[in-house]
């Protein structure tokens, strides 16, 4: 094998990623000409685009080159999810610098097959760029299956608030790895690849959700937008949250609060949404919270315990 991607040349990479990536029943024209052709059986289309930067949002020397593959793919899949639709094709953008292993963007692309295989995803095309730092720029496709798109915007007064997946897992593992650690592994690995509810998008939609979104930025700054969305305040009940066992020992040993890794650790991509309140949730649905009527005086629409929470709500990219 050739030692960098340098030495493959262009389109010798995009060859020998291309071999590695799933092609599913709903590609009608895939990788090898201007653009691919996937089936859209709704006749409307799910779209979501994001960007993992080396250094911002992943470090070589903390993630293996499938950990990047994985988390990129995930990242998007929850996206399409988070819409009630079904995830069906992916595109991948890389940049790369000249000198990077060719061993490691083969090494990005099985990540990336791994995650999207089981769910009959197909990756149908992208593109390589040189660039000073790797970059993985991901478009995520899905289908609607006929059913309504479930937005931010639809959360009604007299809604539950439930939780679907893992909450600070993520964050626990990233501040293990910013203080030169390796374990517990178990939080190291959920910083590497999140763990997406698949098919709790759909289920949420069948079961009549009202709105959605999936924990990226935190759950309180994505709750957030759901609250300035729908017009409504979202209260949140910290006793029903699950602060796991894994999380105590890390915020033990740190000197942190496990709590606040839950409420505004990202990168878990947990779904969060709101059901009406006479509606039966399956058992991986955890109600953690209320919708209510938006007054004057409620400042961004999110309270923990009926009050303002005091600290940074969640992750902004722009922030200082």
């Amino acid at each position: 094998m050739p030692d960098s991607v340098s030495d493959l040349g262009e389109f010798g990479l995009i060859g020998a990623m291309t071999e590695r990536l799933p092609q599913g029943p709903g590609v009608l024209l895939g990788p090898g000409d201007d653009s691919a052709v996937v089936a859209a059986p709704d006749s409307r289309v799910v779209v979501t685009t994001d960007l993992l930067v080396e250094n911002r949002h992943f470090r070589r020397d903390w993630s293996a080159a499938a950990d990047v593959g994985h988390k990129a793919a995930a990242q998007n899949l929850a996206d399409i999810e988070a819409m009630g639709a079904r995830p069906t094709a992916l595109t991948v953008g890389l940049g790369t610098p000249l000198d990077l292993p060719a061993s490691w963007a083969l090494e990005l692309a099985e990540g990336l097959r791994e995650e999207c295989a089981p769910l009959g995803v197909s990756v149908v095309g992208g593109d390589v760029v040189r660039s000073d730092l790797v970059i993985v720029a991901v478009t995520a496709l899905g289908d609607l299956g006929g059913a309504e798109p479930v937005t931010r915007a639809g959360a009604q007064p007299g809604d539950v608030v439930a939780v679907c997946g893992r909450l600070g897992w993520a964050e626990a593992g990233h501040q293990v790895l910013s203080r030169g650690f390796r374990t517990p592994r178990v939080v190291v690995e959920a910083h590497r690849r999140p763990q997406i509810p698949y098919g709790a998008g759909v289920e949420a939609s069948r079961l009549g959700a009202t709105s959605m979104c999936d924990v990226s930025d935190g759950l309180l700054g994505d709750l957030g937008h759901i609250a300035a969305a729908s017009g409504v305040r979202i209260d949140i009940d910290p006793a029903a949250l699950d602060v796991a066992g894994p999380l105590r020992e890390v915020a033990s040993a740190l000197g942190a609060d496990p709590l606040a890794w839950v409420l505004t650790g990202g990168d878990d991509n947990a779904l969060a949404a709101t059901f009406p309140p006479d509606v039966e949730l399956p058992e991986r649905w955890n109600v953690i919270g209320s919708v209510a009527a938006k007054g004057d005086g409620d400042g961004d629409g999110v309270t923990v315990a009926g009050e303002p929470y005091d600290g940074n709500a969640g992750h902004d990219h722009f922030a200082g």
